[in-house]
């Protein structure tokens, strides 16, 4: 396993499909990308980049999420996702986040993830529902 180190980048790609327009996700009512869809990208694009540095039994939660959507995507556009670890502060993780179509810049901002135990976390997390 390598070392987590900042500049680790991460990248993603899809095509606007109905489902994941605002008016196939019920975000909005017009047939343009999905702001959650766009976010949850952004996010698997972060996740994804820095699942491999895990040690044996660590993953990440998203924790915080600063984006701008910018401009609308069509149906059938293509959308690249970019990620960037730009810090690290112990278990905090610091991402910058990119969104493209073919024609401009659609998406950008800061998602910030923690790096956590997953069995003491689902174990703590399914103690809310009595398990």
């Amino acid at each position: 396993m390598s070392e987590l180190i900042t500049g680790i980048k991460g990248y993603s790609e899809e095509i606007v499909t109905e489902d994941r327009t605002a008016s196939g996700m019920t975000s909005g009512g017009l047939p343009v990308y999905a702001t959650p869809r766009m976010v949850s990208m952004m996010e698997y694009t972060a996740w994804s980049s820095v699942e491999p540095y895990m040690e044996e039994g660590k993953g990440t939660v998203g924790i915080h999420l600063d984006i701008s959507h910018l401009a609308a995507s069509p149906l059938g556009a293509h959308i690249y996702i970019d990620s960037e670890l730009i810090e690290i502060d112990r278990r905090r993780l610091v991402f910058r986040v990119t969104a493209r179509d073919d024609e401009e810049l659609i998406g950008e901002g800061k998602h910030e993830r923690f790096i956590i135990d997953n069995e003491k976390f689902m174990a703590k997390t399914l103690a809310k529902a009595g398990k």
